[in-house]
C-alpha cells in the first residue's frame, strides 16, 4: 500500500508535501468517514469507565479508589507505546498497522467484559490502551501524507469529528447501558464498534491493505527519533505539545468537573453534563474549521485561539455562578481546537519522510506533559484553590500562546 504524499502547494513555512509516484495506488480520501469511527471507537475506551466506576468495583469485589486505576491503566500504555507505534505505521503502512492495532483493539476491549478480578482487568486495559495507540496518530499521519497542507487542517477536523463525539455521548451512553445491561455489555458494544469499523476499511481498501510496502519504508527506523530531534522546529513542536499537555490537558480542564462539585455545589451528574459542553463547542470547531482557516490563516487562529482561551478561563476561574461556568466550557472546547489544531497540523509535517513516527513523537510530548500537569495542578490547587489556579493557568497560557506564536511561526522543517 503505498502511502507516498498527494501534490499540494506550497505554504509559507511549511514544507510541501511530495508528488505521488505515477501510477502510485493512494487509499480514497472516502475512508475518512471509517477513520472517524475508528477515532469514536478509541475516545470511548478512553471515557467508558467514567460512570462505570462504582458498578466494576462492586462486580469485582474492589473499591471506587482501587478500580479508578483501570483509567491510567489504558491511558499509560496509550502514551508509551507510541515510540514504538510510529515508527511500525511508517514501516509497514500507517492504515495497515491502525487496522491491525483496531482489531486488537476490539479483541482486548471484548476480553475485559470477561475479566473476573481487578488484576486481569488491568492487564486487559493495559492491552488496550496499547492497541488503541496506533489509531488516532496513525490516522493523523495518513492524512499528512494524502492531504495538501492547505486543505489539511479542515480536513484533520473531519476526522476529529468521531473523538469529539466520543467525548459527548460516551458518558451518558456508557451509564444508560451499564445501569440497564450491566458493565460488561458497554465492554462488549466497544468491541463490537471496532471490529465492525476494522472490517470496513479493510473491506474498503481490499487488498491494497495487505500488498506491498509504503513509499520509502525503512529509510529511517527507531533513527527517525533522532532525526526528528535534530531539527529545531520539530524540537519547539514537541515542546508546544508537552507545555499544551501540562497546563491543559493535565492541567485546567481535568478539574472543572470537582470545580463544579466542590465550589458550586452540583452533584456529579450535573458536573458531567456541564463538563460535556466542551464537545459542543469542539463540535462546532470541526464544521466551522474550513471557514475560519480561510478568513484568519493559519496563524491567526492560533493567536486567536490561544488568547480567548485564556481569557474563558479568566471568566470561568471567576464565575459567580455554575451557568457561566458552562458557557465558558462550550467556548473553551471551540478556543482549543482553534489553537490545538494548529500545533497537530504542523506536527504532520515535522518530517514528513517519517510521518508517522512525528505524529507518535508529538502524542508521546503530549501524553508526557499531561502527566506532569496533573500533578503540579493539583499541587496549585491545595495552595491557591481553584480560583487561583484557574487564574494562573489562564495566565501562562497567554505566554504559551504568544510563545507560540513566535517560536513556531518559521517552517515545519528546518
Amino acid at each position: 500500500m503505498s502511502t507516498a504524499e498527494a501534490p499540494g502547494g506550497s505554504t509559507p513555512g511549511v514544507s510541501t508535501p511530495e508528488v505521488s509516484k505515477p501510477g502510485a495506488a493512494k487509499p480514497p480520501l472516502a475512508i475518512l468517514p471509517l477513520l472517524a469511527a475508528a477515532a469514536f471507537a478509541t475516545g470511548c475506551g478512553m471515557r467508558l469507565l467514567d460512570p462505570l466506576l462504582p458498578l466494576v468495583a462492586r462486580d469485582l469485589h474492589s473499591t471506587v479508589a482501587e478500580v479508578a486505576v483501570l483509567i491510567t491503566a489504558f491511558a499509560l500504555p496509550y502514551g508509551l507505546c507510541q515510540v514504538v507505534l510510529g515508527p511500525l505505521g511508517d514501516r509497514f503502512g500507517k492504515l495497515r498497522v491502525l487496522t491491525l492495532g483496531l482489531i486488537a483493539y476490539g479483541l482486548a476491549m471484548a476480553a475485559c467484559a470477561l475479566a473476573g478480578s481487578l488484576g486481569q482487568m488491568l492487564a486487559l486495559r493495559a492491552a488496550t490502551g496499547a492497541a488503541g495507540g496506533a489509531i488516532i496518530p496513525l490516522a493523523l499521519a495518513w492524512i499528512g501524507d494524502n492531504v495538501p497542507y492547505q486543505e489539511r487542517q479542515a480536513t484533520i477536523s473531519r476526522f476529529l469529528t468521531g473523538m469529539v463525539m466520543a467525548q459527548l455521548l460516551t458518558g451518558p451512553i456508557s451509564g444508560s447501558i451499564g445501569q440497564a445491561f450491566g458493565w460488561r455489555a458497554v465492554f462488549l458494544v466497544t468491541a463490537s464498534v471496532s471490529l465492525l469499523t476494522a472490517a470496513a476499511i479493510a473491506a474498503t481498501l481490499g487488498g491494497r491493505l495487505w500488498r506491498g510496502q509504503p513509499a520509502g519504508s525503512g529509510r529511517l527506523g527507531f533513527a527517525s527519533y533522532a532525526e526528528l530531534l535534530s531539527r529545531r522546529a520539530a524540537r519547539l513542536l514537541l515542546l508546544a505539545a508537552f507545555l499544551d499537555g501540562l497546563l491543559l490537558f493535565g492541567g485546567a480542564f481535568p478539574f472543572i468537573g470537582s470545580y463544579l462539585i466542590q465550589d458550586f455545589h452540583l452533584e456529579p451528574w450535573q458536573a458531567g453534563l456541564v463538563v460535556a459542553g466542551f464537545g459542543l463547542g469542539a463540535l462546532a470547531y470541526t464544521r466551522a474549521a474550513r471557514r475560519l482557516l480561510g478568513w484568519f490563516g493559519e496563524t491567526r487562529l492560533m493567536l486567536g485561539g490561544g488568547l480567548l482561551l485564556s481569557a474563558a478561563l479568566a471568566v470561568l476561574a471567576l464565575a459567580p455562578s455554575w451557568p457561566l461556568v458552562a458557557a465558558m466550557q462550550a467556548l473553551l472546547g471551540l478556543f482549543f481546537f482553534s489553537f490545538h489544531g494548529v500545533l497537530q497540523a504542523r506536527s504532520t509535517e515535522a518530517l514528513p519522510e517519517a510521518r508517522a513516527t512525528a505524529v507518535s513523537a508529538f502524542a508521546m510530548a503530549l501524553f508526557l506533559g499531561q502527566g506532569v500537569g496533573s500533578v503540579c495542578f493539583g499541587a496549585l490547587l491545595a495552595r491557591s484553590g481553584y480560583t487561583g489556579a484557574f487564574l494562573l493557568a489562564a495566565i501562562a497560557m497567554v505566554g504559551l500562546t504568544l510563545w507560540c506564536r513566535a517560536a513556531l511561526g518559521g517552517s515545519a522543517r528546518n
